[in-house]
């Protein structure tokens, strides 16, 4: 497939598929372009976002598989090939001759490279590894210094994945405020959000837009640009006084008093009625994953409120009513919530 048929061809699974580097569409064209097409005749979306139960289970399924063909001994072998020089050409061998990019994404219907990287996550043992100490802190602060952004180095010398080593330093970079938000942070904070925002739109129409229309085009803001995928790490250098999480906690506050003109939708008779419409209308979803939830959607059940609201609501629920919800599934969460707790709830009401 020359570059421009394989873009063509691929922009129906990927709409922003234009936006991505011409050697990294190649690659999609030869791992991804048949499977997606074979997923369509099963009439199966590809899938984007967070992966669920089901998926990280058949990855699990689809690396042991691979492992009992080929007589590799680990996971970790198979997908941190690099630690382990002495057996790499040997393990490279057997992952070209049993197909491994094939075997991997089986049943998945994601790009290849996202199977792969949700594997190497969820197998990657320095993944696992606790609370960082003290002594871990002084060490991550000395290797940036020296390395600087080289994840991949300093997650080699501190046995940590390098995704928990760049977002461990994000965290310990500088000095972060706790508790309660000055004023002046909160302005910095909306400031910040603005600006990504307008300068994302800006972008948006750089590519949709003529100059005309633009010009005559007022900067509306579309409600879900104001909390969806908005890159936090970049607010919180603006901020630079609290840490990524903070800021999108702090963040979603603010849009739920705007939002709800700061009403307490979960206290008392509303917050009552709230937790009943959740419950109602997750049973009536009949979802078997959490992350097949159109969260918003399920918003406008309890109000007019950003769905990381609600995804904190549903939280909140699940831990302080369901009795060993670890240990349960997501539907069998909701079942206990619709027949325990909602004929409670509606007593009180």
């Amino acid at each position: 497939l020359d570059l421009d048929t394989a873009k063509q061809e691929l922009e129906e699974f990927i709409p922003h598929v234009r936006n991505i580097s011409d050697s990294s569409i190649r690659k999609m064209a030869g791992r991804d372009l048949m499977r997606f097409k074979q997923f369509k005749k099963q009439g199966i979306a590809v899938k984007f976002g967070r992966f669920s139960q089901k998926e990280n289970n058949q990855i699990r399924k689809n690396v042991e598989e691979f492992l009992t063909i080929t007589g590799i001994d680990s996971a970790e072998k198979l997908l941190f090939t690099s630690r382990y020089p002495e057996d790499k050409e040997t393990i490279n061998r057997l992952k070209a001759e049993h197909l491994f990019c094939e075997k991997l994404s089986e049943g998945i219907p994601r790009p290849w490279r996202l199977i792969y990287y949700r594997a190497r996550k969820m197998f990657d043992p320095n993944n696992y590894k606790g609370r960082y100490t003290k002594e871990e802190k002084e060490k991550l602060k000395k290797y940036h210094a020296m390395h600087g952004n080289d994840w991949k180095k300093i997650s080699e010398m501190m046995s940590r994945s390098n995704l928990s080593v760049a977002m461990k330093y994000s965290e310990i970079k500088s000095a972060i405020n706790y508790g309660p938000w000055s004023k002046e942070e909160t302005q910095k904070l909306m400031h910040a959000v603005e600006e990504v925002i307008r300068k994302r739109m800006e972008m948006e129409d750089g590519n949709s837009l003529s100059s005309s229309e633009k010009s005559n085009r007022d900067l509306s803001i579309d409600r879900e640009k104001l909390y969806q995928k908005l890159p936090w790490t970049e607010i919180e250098a603006k901020v630079g006084t609290r840490y990524w999480r903070q800021c999108k906690q702090k963040w979603t506050t603010i849009l739920t008093n705007k939002m709800t003109k700061g009403q307490q939708l979960y206290r008392g008779t509303k917050g009552l009625q709230a937790k009943i419409n959740l419950i109602k209308r997750l049973y009536e979803m009949k979802v078997e994953d959490a992350n097949d939830i159109n969260w918003e959607e399920l918003s406008n059940t309890i109000g007019d409120v950003p769905r990381a609201y609600v995804q904190a609501k549903f939280y909140k629920l699940k831990v302080s009513c369901v009795p060993f919800w670890q240990k349960k599934s997501f539907s069998e969460i909701i079942d206990y919530l619709f027949k325990k707790k909602l004929p409670e709830l509606e007593e009180n009401l």
